[in-house]
């Protein structure tokens, strides 16, 4: 177990890696050596399941969705200890063999009792404005909507984290005014989180509620230019919270590389400790 303070805590930890062998090859294994998570969320991961189990290794339960199309995609949630149950897609036949949902169910110890908690590791469509892309993740974001509620119902505790290509508020993009009519901050893309996150649906955004009303903490940078070296990033990976899980969170912490060189993706991790 990870520790918060000096009492045992759950530690999770999402990160789109922009494809997973390239990102070990910038440095992957010695961040997640000395980060003592236990439970990895992975996005893009874009690599055949044998490689994926290889790289991370044996010392993994590892649960992962190849994307049906080849280099593209994929989603994985590795962890310490093995979940009690999985699910390999969000639910609807259109997204099967997208690589873009995985959930699996953990027991956690609350109060002497033991109660599950669900864990979703999801990619969001990035869309483009005008094309069949954008509609697709207009549909992905519609069928999320759906299933949000039916697992906060049916989970003592659920998790979304992952890349979810929107950034809700101005305070998610350095550069918001040049970026009101493209995908990832179009005001109808916004509109699904003000539902996720309102009383109709009921999630917590867990390290904007940690942070506060501040700019970021952003979670990526383009390779291009001076994005990262300036800090003009978006934060669009999130772990969204029932509430009950979200008043467990203690620490949100963005995993920024020092330097642009010591980048493994083009995605910094967000590492939350969720107290139990």
């Amino acid at each position: 177990m990870a520790s918060a303070g000096d009492k045992p805590a759950l530690r999770i930890a999402t990160v789109n890696v922009n494809g997973i062998r390239a990102a070990y090859k910038r440095g992957m294994a010695e961040w997640l050596a000395d980060r003592e998570i236990d439970i990895l969320c992975l996005q893009e991961v874009r690599a055949p399941d044998a490689i994926v189990r290889d790289l991370l290794g044996d010392e993994w339960h590892i649960l992962h969705a190849e994307a049906e199309a080849k280099g593209r995609a994929g989603v994985a949630i590795a962890s310490r200890t093995e979940p009690v149950a999985v699910r390999e897609h969000i639910g609807e036949d259109y997204f099967a063999l997208s690589g873009r949902w995985v959930e699996a169910d953990f027991k956690v110890p609350v109060e002497g009792e033991e109660k599950i908690l669900t864990v979703v590791s999801a990619y969001v469509h990035s869309g483009e404005v005008g094309t069949p892309k954008q509609d697709d993740k207009y549909r992905f974001l519609d069928v999320m909507a759906a299933r949000l509620p039916v697992l906060a119902a049916t989970s003592d505790y659920a998790l979304i984290v992952g890349d979810l290509n929107v950034g809700h508020t101005t305070l998610d993009i350095k550069n918001w005014k040049g970026n009101v009519k493209r995908a990832g901050f179009l005001p109808e893309e916004r509109a699904y989180f003000d539902r996720f996150f309102s009383d109709e649906i009921g999630y917590v955004d867990v390290a904007r509620k940690l942070a506060g009303e501040v700019a970021g903490p952003y979670t990526w940078w383009s390779w291009r230019g001076q994005a990262f070296d300036n800090d003009a990033g978006w934060r669009i990976d999130y772990h969204m919270a029932t509430p009950g899980l979200a008043e467990r969170a203690v620490s949100a912490v963005v995993d920024r590389a020092e330097t642009y060189d010591a980048r493994f993706s083009d995605h910094a991790p967000v590492v939350v400790d969720y107290q139990f």
